[in-house]
């Protein structure tokens, strides 16, 4: 079997794991403010990253990443080439800045396209910034190709993609022909871990792609993502005590209370 030509996209976000009061809210800008919070790659990309590497571990392939955003943080993202990714493409332009999933997708898809041949897009389900999980789904509609979402195994065979799926019903099995995208779940595994001080030293010296709009010679106008709303959301917890001379007393007044206040 020729050598696999595998894209994985990634996108660049906020730590999720940062503290909440890192975080506040531009009620007139309409925006997430972040403080002090490095950038990161979201999980569930890792987990896409991750698929490609188990491919890999047993077909000959290639693994190019591509990620894109108006600023990209370089040592963030040449992580991807120290766990065993071969190319690294870095989509950044100030065009790029909050435009919405379509868009998102058309950028990604030219690079793609300029890229070369493929056999397998992987992506991740979603992002953990904002969570649209819509934009692999996007490309592949764009390169009329099928796409398998939700994936929580995915295997090459025979010229096939082999996806286990979670559903509302358990687990389905899914086979589509080879080129494909797959959007890729945290059941797969988190990303492998590379301690190898020389693996770290060869990613940070390894030449990377850097292209902004004018390269990609986009055809297409991007839109900016628009929201209508932004609120805080504000969590108020009231505790009240529930009284009874015994346990089983005060299991009946918690159970008045409880249908009093609809829980029940």
């Amino acid at each position: 079997m020729k050598e696999l030509q595998i894209i994985v996209c990634v996108k660049q976000v906020p730590d999720p794991e940062g503290p909440a009061d890192a975080f506040s809210v531009d009620l007139e800008a309409k925006q997430v403010v972040s403080t002090g919070i490095a950038p990161f790659l979201n999980p569930f990309d890792e987990n896409a990253l991750e698929a490609a590497l188990q491919i890999k571990d047993n077909h000959a392939a290639k693994i190019t990443v591509v990620s894109m955003g108006e600023k990209l943080a370089q040592p963030v993202l040449r992580k991807v080439l120290a766990v065993g990714a071969d190319d690294l493409v870095l989509l950044t332009d100030s065009q790029f800045k909050d435009i919405d999933s379509y868009s998102g997708a058309y950028v990604l898809l030219t690079a793609i396209k300029r890229i070369g041949p493929y056999d397998l897009i992987l992506t991740g389900r979603q992002s953990s910034d904002w969570g649209f999980g819509i934009t692999g789904l996007h490309i592949a509609e764009m390169l009329q190709i099928p796409a398998v979402s939700l994936a929580r195994k995915v295997v090459i065979e025979d010229g096939s993609v082999i996806v286990q799926k979670a559903s509302k019903n358990g687990l389905d099995v899914v086979k589509a022909p080879l080129p494909a995208l797959v959007t890729v779940s945290n059941e797969v595994g988190e990303l492998r871990y590379v301690a190898s001080v020389l693996a770290n030293r060869a990613a940070a010296k390894k030449p990377i792609t850097i292209l902004n709009a004018a390269d990609l010679g986009l055809e297409q106008e991007l839109k900016g993502r628009e929201i209508f709303t932004l609120s805080v959301f504000h969590n108020e917890k009231k505790c009240r005590l529930i009284d009874g001379g015994s346990a089983e007393e005060k299991g009946r007044n918690l159970a008045v209370i409880m249908k009093e206040d609809g829980v029940i």
